[in-house]
């Protein structure tokens, strides 16, 4: 068994921005904006000496899912190997202790961790994408099942390898996934699980590991989306596909779209991927896109790590000296690392506990470097 660091996660809240009862909600992958920034405040610029006291910690099965916090609650996915159940479970942010649990029978053997996914909640409904690809709605306060869509049946999804590592994006009263196969993207109903509408696919598209992120561009409201055949726009309306760009990714795209203000998209991906800025624009009734500059991945990548927009500059941990946490201007220049300083891994900033180690070590050097403030 892994121990997840939620004790520590827990301490966070308490000594660094104060009790949590007065914390943000954290409600689903990359914050409440879908952008990986806290608006907390008061955040302490080193920690006591041996690290912060933990106050409570819980086992978990082997994975990489991440929590969701709402209204003093974590919710989070975990398998149990015994039992042969995946499950969401719901514990308490102050004590961690275990209110209910969800749990569905699947098997699931162990391929490079089990879970992958971050739950997505709002004040009724929990979504979470399992391991195989069926999105679940629970009822936030019981754990109780609402509905459920198995996209391998009805969707015709192909599982990706190492799993689904998607997150569910909650707009409005609609639940958005990218399913691939039949659909490139569906929105779902919230309340019923019917269908609102659904992108069309004739391409056969498979489903990435990247999630769904929400953009206004040109004064539309739309769903950026990337797959291994490139990135697309969809609108948040009714499904339509408003443009799309022609770039090859290669085996995964466990990377997210990065979607900046007037349109600019930043992509980037593992194994041995170019990275690519592009501006998409509205032309009338269409949309354009241009492609700004491309960096080959002798020169930068991530492999895992969905970037971070902040101040005219983008925060990642980059591939080419695994684990640098790494700030790039808006012409993809290196403008710092972390090295020598601290390093990260595959980089996973999708947690709040995370985001802070990446933020004290970070920000820390762009305002210590001389010359290189961000």
């Amino acid at each position: 068994m892994q121990r997840i660091g939620f004790a520590t996660l827990a301490f966070a809240f308490a000594a660094l921005i104060g009790p949590p009862a007065s914390a943000e909600d954290w409600p689903q992958f990359r914050g409440s904006n879908r952008d990986a920034i806290s608006q907390e405040t008061g955040l302490l610029r080193s920690w006591p000496e041996g690290g912060p006291k933990v106050l409570w910690s819980k086992e978990m099965s082997e994975g990489y899912s991440a929590a969701a916090i709402f209204d003093n609650h974590v919710y989070i996915n975990d398998y149990d190997r015994k039992s042969k159940e995946w499950f969401v479970r719901c514990l308490s942010l102050d004590k961690g202790e275990e209110l209910w649990q969800y749990r569905v029978k699947k098997r699931i053997r162990p391929n490079h961790g089990i879970t992958r996914t971050v739950p997505s909640v709002d004040d009724k409904y929990i979504f979470s994408l399992d391991p195989k690809c069926t999105l679940h709605c629970v009822d936030r306060r019981t754990g109780t099942a609402i509905w459920t869509k198995n996209l391998v049946r009805e969707y015709e999804t192909t599982i990706p390898a190492w799993y689904a590592g998607q997150c569910p994006l909650i707009d409005g009263d609609r639940v958005i996934v990218a399913p691939g196969g039949k659909a490139m993207l569906v929105a779902f109903d919230k309340a019923t699980g019917s269908p609102v509408w659904e992108t069309p696919n004739p391409d056969g598209r498979a489903m990435a590991h990247a999630s769904v992120m929400p953009a206004v561009i040109g004064g539309v409201k739309q769903l950026v989306y990337v797959t291994l055949e490139g990135p697309i726009g969809v609108a948040a309306d009714d499904g339509r596909l408003l443009w799309s760009h022609p770039l090859k990714f290669n085996l995964a795209v466990p990377v997210s779209p990065l979607v900046m203000p007037d349109g600019i998209v930043f992509l980037t991906s593992c194994y041995e991927a170019d990275t690519v800025m592009i501006q998409v624009r509205r032309d009338g009734d269409k949309f354009v896109v241009e492609q700004k500059f491309m960096l080959p991945p002798t020169e930068w990548n991530s492999e895992t790590h969905t970037p971070i927009f902040y101040k005219n500059h983008m925060f990642a941990v980059g591939k080419k000296k695994r684990g640098l946490f790494t700030c790039l201007d808006l012409e993809g220049n290196q403008v710092w690392t972390s090295r020598g300083h601290a390093s990260f891994g595959l980089g996973s900033c999708h947690d709040r506990l995370s985001l802070c180690r990446c933020l004290y070590h970070g920000l820390g050097l762009c305002l210590s470097e001389k010359g290189r403030k961000a």
